[in-house]
């Protein structure tokens, strides 16, 4: 490792370099003032973040933002800094996906992973800024959850006017399980690129599609992230999705969501359990259900992986204290411990999200549910993550055909929900 003693030329940041990874230090004494980087962005200090960056030409996202952070010489300045790069972030993440304008790099444009590894570049620069003139934890706290917002897409839903366009809401979730293999992508998000502002064309009509992409975060779902980006748009919108990754070589229309938390780790390393927090809880149902056209779209010839109608919970029945699996979906007054997508954020997301449908009034006229993709897989020969590179045209391959599948869902499901 390679020590420096300088001081870059970025107020506020002892080195610019904090971005780079391990091949720079931190001076003693910023070590000891400056806010510490979540266990999600010291990951950035690993070879493989810094190499998907590299190759996608992400690379120079934090950097110059960084340096736009550092020449704002107030909060409101600060603020207009995040909300506007924070928003670039996203449009260029999008573009690229899309195929506008230069790749900037030989890695696939359908991936996702370089919007993740720059937006948490972007992030741990917010976390661990100290400007001159001073911050508050209330203040920095409201940075990051600009930048979150404006990266995510959460603040670009936009459907244009016409009635015969069907509007269609989709979400994705960020790459997870990164101690396992931090090459991972996770295709939801992938989608959510590919997919945001375009029109599929159905049988009933087109139909726009706009996406938002969440963290794989217990706090953030806490803080009720879902219901705030959802809320807006649900008595807008014909058809909405929530989509994540499940399980190997295969979709599931997840038919129940469960009001439980498992408690597998997170992108921090947390672990969380118990009853899924939400407002008003004296009133909160263990199960919601999809109103997604589930049987149309399992009998659909949408792609090469098969869809399943997943009716299995876990649950504890009424009277009992021992969790049992119900293949055919929760008994009557029984309490929920693992919806069809299990009790991640993938169940929660459906659980939130169909929840607040429900609380809306809009359970019978909104179709609404969670689609499970299949595991995004590596090809053979570079399953180790010890040895493996970053890509291959198999894994590509995977991806792409994931995202087909989604969008032949959804037109399925638009064309069934009308």
């Amino acid at each position: 490792m390679i020590r420096l003693r300088v001081r870059i030329g970025v107020p506020g940041f002892t080195l610019l370099a904090l971005l780079a990874g391990p091949s720079v230090a931190m001076s003693p004494a910023a070590a000891a003032t400056a806010p510490s980087p979540t266990v999600e962005e010291r990951r950035l200090d690993q070879a493989v973040p810094r190499e998907i960056l590299e190759r996608s030409g992400f690379d120079a996202v934090p950097v110059c933002f960084t340096r736009a952070l550092g020449s704002a010489r107030s909060y409101a300045q600060a603020r207009q800094v995040v909300v506007r790069q924070g928003a670039a972030l996203w449009k260029r993440a999008v573009d690229r996906a899309q195929g506008r304008g230069p790749a900037a790099g030989d890695l696939s444009r359908d991936d996702d992973r370089p919007l993740y590894w720059a937006r948490l570049g972007m992030t741990r620069a917010v976390r661990t800024w100290e400007p001159s003139f001073g911050l508050s934890e209330e203040q920095r706290a409201a940075l990051l959850d600009e930048l979150e917002r404006t990266s995510r897409g959460q603040t670009a839903v936009r459907y244009p006017g016409g009635e015969r366009l069907k509007r269609v809401l989709v979400t994705g979730f960020d790459p997870f399980t990164l101690d396992r293999d931090i090459r991972i992508s996770n295709p939801s998000g992938a989608t959510a690129l590919a997919l945001d502002g375009t029109v599929i064309e159905t049988a009933d009509g087109p139909a726009r599609v706009e996406t938002v992409v969440f963290p794989v975060r217990w706090q953030d779902f806490t803080d009720r992230t879902v219901e705030r980006a959802l809320r807006p748009y649900l008595k807008k919108v014909d058809l909405f999705t929530t989509v994540s990754q499940g399980r190997v070589g295969r979709f599931d229309v997840e038919r129940t969501n469960g009001a439980w938390r498992g408690g597998f780790p997170d992108n921090d390393t947390i672990g969380v359990t118990g009853t899924v927090p939400v407002d008003d809880p004296a009133s909160q149902p263990q199960w919601t259900t999809t109103t997604l056209p589930y049987r149309a779209i399992v009998d659909a010839e949408t792609g090469r992986f098969p869809v399943y109608d997943n009716t299995s919970v876990t649950e504890i029945p009424a009277g009992g204290t021992q969790p049992v699996v119900r293949p055919d979906g929760p008994t009557p007054g029984s309490t929920a411990r693992a919806g069809g997508g299990g009790d991640y954020l993938s169940n929660e997301i459906a659980y939130r999200a169909t929840l607040l449908r429900d609380r809306l009034g809009l359970h019978d006229v909104l179709p609404g549910g969670h689609v499970h993709t299949p595991v995004l897989q590596f090809g053979a020969g570079n399953t180790d993550p010890a040895t493996g590179t970053v890509t291959d045209p198999e894994f590509v391959r995977n991806r792409l055909d994931i995202i087909a599948q989604v969008r032949a869902i959804l037109a399925v499901a638009v064309e069934q929900a009308t």
